[in-house]
């Protein structure tokens, strides 16, 4: 039968139809074990062709220090022909005994201020910079610092300092046509920004100030997207907190299409949802921060995507390392627990 349905329905459909072969269905630790060795695996071939090691060669652009930190410009080469800017805020404890660390993640939202607005950089010049950490509470970078923890963000591909000079493809996100580019030659825009994260690992690991067995990672939205993928394939993540990014796949970036070149693998969805994606980290601490009144994230989409992330824990055997803060609030750092839960993980 010959039915003329639009694009937006076709892919509806497909999706309500998609069982992913690899979601988790297991009761225990064995069922863990091997799910998450078999997932990882698979994602593994999805990241597409990964670049090869440069010497970081960091240069330190700018110092200054006030509110009792040590704040720096950092350049950073990631690899051959890629650089990246790096804003790290050291506490002026941290030169007497190394300190944990947290990488802060910037959201597409924040597009024109990328890293900046995660550390509280103020841009005087621009009101919607002030505006911007109001309404989404984005300063998190600024916020750990303070309470003693090294803090690092970057601009990822197509934001910030890397725009490209602001919008060079007018009336399209950037992020799709990096990905379509870079997709072309064999290459995931998602796979070379975790690439750029845990070279900032790299660098974080060989600072005196940072104890190395204690750097955690956070981010809101897309932060949280790169939250999720930076822990579950690095384990020197320790703990992680995921800002407004808990969702289902057939519901956010399917039915809704509230998602960009940034954020996916080609194929990810044959094999999982981001309840697995969430999973993964275990049996690391996680904690997932959901509004109850975000309108990217929904709630209903959120707690049912927690709900799985909690079963997935529990078999792991830590289901104590998954904690939830549902906060009345939109789309923002809630900041209710996440102080605590470093703290307690890092801190120790």
């Amino acid at each position: 039968m010959k039915r003329n349905l639009s694009m937006i329905e076709y892919f509806n459909i497909k999706a309500g139809q998609l069982e992913p072969k690899l979601r988790f269905n297991g009761n225990n630790k064995q069922d863990f074990d091997a799910w998450s060795q078999k997932l990882r695996a698979e994602i593994q071939k999805l990241l597409g062709l990964i670049p090869a090691k440069v010497p970081l060669n960091p240069e330190i652009v700018w110092g200054i220090e006030e509110d009792g930190l040590i704040k720096r410009k950092v350049l950073l080469d990631t690899e051959e022909y890629m650089s990246v800017a790096a804003l790290i805020y050291i506490p002026v404890a941290a030169r007497k005994k190394p300190c944990p660390a947290i990488l802060c993640n910037h959201g597409h939202a924040f597009s024109p201020f990328g890293k900046d607005l995660i550390m509280g950089a103020w841009n005087d010049s621009c009101p919607e910079f002030a505006s911007d950490i109001e309404q989404f509470n984005c300063d998190y970078g600024l916020q750990m610092a303070k309470r003693g923890y090294v803090t690092m963000a970057i601009d990822y591909r197509g934001f910030g300092e890397r725009g490209d000079g602001g919008n060079p493809y007018p009336g399209r996100d950037k992020c799709n046509v990096y990905f379509i580019r870079g997709n072309l030659m064999g290459y995931n825009l998602l796979a070379l920004n975790i690439w750029d994260a845990q070279r900032c690992l790299d660098y974080l690991c060989s600072l005196e100030c940072v104890d190395k067995n204690r750097i955690g990672t956070m981010g809101l939205s897309f932060g949280g997207t790169m939250t999720t993928w930076i822990s579950l394939l690095d384990e020197r993540i320790k703990a992680a907190d995921i800002i407004c990014y808990s969702a289902r796949f057939k519901n956010f970036a399917i039915a809704d299409a509230n998602f960009c070149g940034s954020q996916f693998l080609p194929g990810l969805f044959q094999l999982c949802d981001v309840p697995d994606l969430h999973g993964l980290i275990a049996p690391r601490p996680l904690l997932a921060e959901i509004g109850i009144h975000d309108k990217c994230f929904f709630k209903y989409d959120a707690q049912s995507c927690a709900e799985e992330v909690k079963k997935i824990y529990a078999a792991a055997g830590v289901p104590q390392n998954y904690e939830i803060d549902l906060f009345d609030g939109g789309h923002k750092f809630a900041g209710n627990k996440a102080f605590d839960f470093f703290d307690k993980h890092l801190k120790g």
